[in-house]
């Protein structure tokens, strides 16, 4: 079978991919790293640097390395790396021949054909250099095509429904927003608006400088003007925009980081993740002045999209993400993973080519929205509650999400942490799934108390719960067993109601598989043997990983399986909480290799 490998270009970060069997899988490094920094450069010796290295070097020898040469893609200039010349097209084979010696590596055989992606607002002379620049990697460049297009592959590769859909791309290094129509499988970019100075690289530098300036106050140093130190630096505080993507808070340290009259100088604070966004709205309202203009062009209404998918790590920032919920009033996916989408769908565009099957990538996700109860208004003549989510629907398992609230009055001894499961804004239109009472705070304090909820979900439908109050550091939680199941059962039985009232008493009886597929043999007979519908669906899930796995894992899997079967025929509860455990994490390594 021919080989077509599909890769993203980026300014950032690259990545390779070919479709496996049937579904497109990304080329790890030995570091298991999915991505290869989009950085060039030479060390101090001659010797070629490229990804991970060079971009270590790049601040303290910037003429030595060479990075964002995407943005200079189709001009006729030369870059200076180290004394020498170099075409753009000339330094994107060095990132191009990098990714072919790595699918090689993976492969045991030679790489010779690709698919590689370009943005939407590429012209032709840009997007001829690209081709250029793989033909230089020794790649025969069989289809260049917008990342917005293999984005929408990689959820749709045999898409026949008519739709609109919003590509919302927000990479290391730049940003673009595509308009993009399917229409009988043909996908169409109807309009594109972008930014190309818009990113997380412009994301880290604000808050380096808000660590520096804060640093320099202190101790009346600017760690900028140190180059290993704003190196090391530059790398805390990305390492911690990237926390504040699923926790509420994020601590930067580090030590020794400059010296000051003979003595050595520690860093060490923490940002929250309102800090963090009160620094970047102003980038991130850039953004939505191209959805925008976007949408103008395409002579649309919010209303009038389908569906809105992100791409790029910068799109996980929650910020983002609760923008296009208002705006655009769609929940945005991003199931398949921002970094990795644009290079497995430009994969499943090569197996198109080469005329292979390619099937519906799966990805276990939360169907529903998981929050709490939150006090809105407070007083003697009105209490009003809120739902606010913490893990939104449609987001991939296992996920973990920590938001930060306030103790409805200072001096308060203790909080009720009420857990909710639905889509409505109204606490009573959701379901309750659990509640406990985190005490102890400090009634001495003069202001309101901050607690940290967070919700951890793993991939069978496990939901634990815990709070901790910021100031005495106690902490309390609940773990919510199969919260995933005791939705669909409620929603089945409101399901039943319906149709009861809707056909007649008749229907009061008549078996109700709402929200959930017909069983199979199989799934019966595991039910029958006493097994959780979520362990039914572990146990059938490493069935299905079995030939992708190796032979130790794959004897492994099989001999978990029978310790679960045993201890559910048993009635040992907490010897198939631990085997579920262990199996749940095997098969989070077989399915990310």
């Amino acid at each position: 079978m021919e080989v077509i490998v599909g890769i993203d270009l980026g300014t950032t970060n690259s990545a390779i991919s070919l479709v496996r069997e049937t579904s497109p899988e990304v080329f790890r490094n030995e570091r298991g790293l999915a991505t290869l920094p989009s950085v060039v450069g030479f060390g101090a010796n001659g010797q070629l640097l490229v990804g991970e290295s060079a971009r270590n070097q790049a601040l303290i020898a910037p003429e030595r390395t060479v990075k964002s040469i995407k943005r200079k893609m189709g001009e006729e200039i030369k870059v200076s790396v180290a004394g020498k010349e170099y075409s753009p097209q000339e330094i994107s084979a060095i990132i191009l021949r990098t990714l072919r010696e790595l699918a090689e590596s993976a492969l045991g055989h030679a790489v010779v054909k690709a698919v590689i992606t370009v943005p939407a607002y590429f012209n032709e002379n840009q997007r001829e250099a690209t081709r250029l620049a793989g033909e230089l990697a020794g790649l025969n460049v069989v289809r260049i095509i917008n990342e917005p297009t293999a984005a929408i592959l990689v959820y749709e590769p045999h898409s026949e429904r008519n739709e609109r859909i919003l590509v919302y791309d927000l990479g290391g290094g730049t940003f673009d927003v595509s308009i993009v129509q399917i229409e009988r499988g043909v996908i169409e970019v109807l309009s594109s608006h972008g930014d190309t100075h818009l990113g997380g690289d412009d994301f880290d530098e604000l808050l380096l400088n808000y660590v520096c300036d804060e640093f320099s106050e202190e101790h009346g140093i600017d760690l900028r003007k140190i180059p290993v130190a704003q190196s090391r630096l530059l790398q805390a505080v990305e390492e911690a925009k990237k926390r504040l993507s699923t926790e509420v808070v994020a601590e930067i340290s580090e030590e020794f980081i400059a010296e000051k009259d003979g003595q050595p100088l520690h860093l060490r604070t923490e940002i929250t993740r309102g800090e963090y966004e009160d620094l970047i709205a102003p980038l991130i309202e850039r953004s939505i002045a191209c959805i925008d203009a976007a949408m103008s062009d395409a002579k649309l209404l919010p209303t009038q999209l389908d569906r809105v998918i992100l791409v790029g790590g910068s799109s996980r920032t929650p910020m983002v993400q609760n923008l296009l919920r208002n705006r655009l009033e769609k929940e945005p996916h991003l199931e398949i993973d921002p970094d990795l989408c644009v290079a497995m769908g430009a994969a499943v565009q090569g197996a198109l080519i080469a005329g292979r099957n390619v099937g519906t990538l799966l990805v276990d996700i939360t169907p529903h929205t998981l929050g709490i109860e939150s006090l809105v208004k407070f007083s003697m003549a009105r209490t009003e509650l809120q739902t606010v989510p913490i893990i939104h629907r449609n987001s991939p398992l296992p996920a973990s999400r920590s938001e930060m609230f306030r103790t409805a009055t200072p001096g308060q001894a203790a909080v009720q942490i009420r857990i909710l499961q639905g889509e409505y804004t109204e606490p009573e239109r959701n379901e309750s799934i659990g509640e406990f009472l985190l005490e102890g705070l400090d009634t001495d304090l003069d202001e309101e108390s901050e607690v940290i909820v967070r919700f951890d979900l793993t991939l069978d439908g496990q939901l634990k719960v815990s709070a901790i109050d910021r100031t005495t550091g106690r902490e309390n939680f609940i773990t919510v067993n199969s919260a995933m199941a005791r939705f669909r059962t409620a929603e089945g039985a409101r399901a039943s109601t319906a149709l009861a009232e809707a056909f007649g008493d008749s229907a009061k009886d008549a078996p109700s598989s709402a929200g959930s597929a017909e069983p199979s043999e199989k799934a019966a007979s595991a039910a029958d043997s006493g097994l959780s519908s979520e362990t039914t669906q572990l146990i059938a899930k490493a069935r299905r990983l079995l030939p992708s796995a190796s032979k130790e894992d794959e004897a492994e899997i099989r001999e978990l399986i029978d310790v679960i079967q045993g201890c559910a025929a048993q009635g040992n509860q907490s010897g198939l909480d631990v085997a579920s455990g262990k199996l749940i994490d095997l098969l989070f390594y077989v399915e990310d290799r």
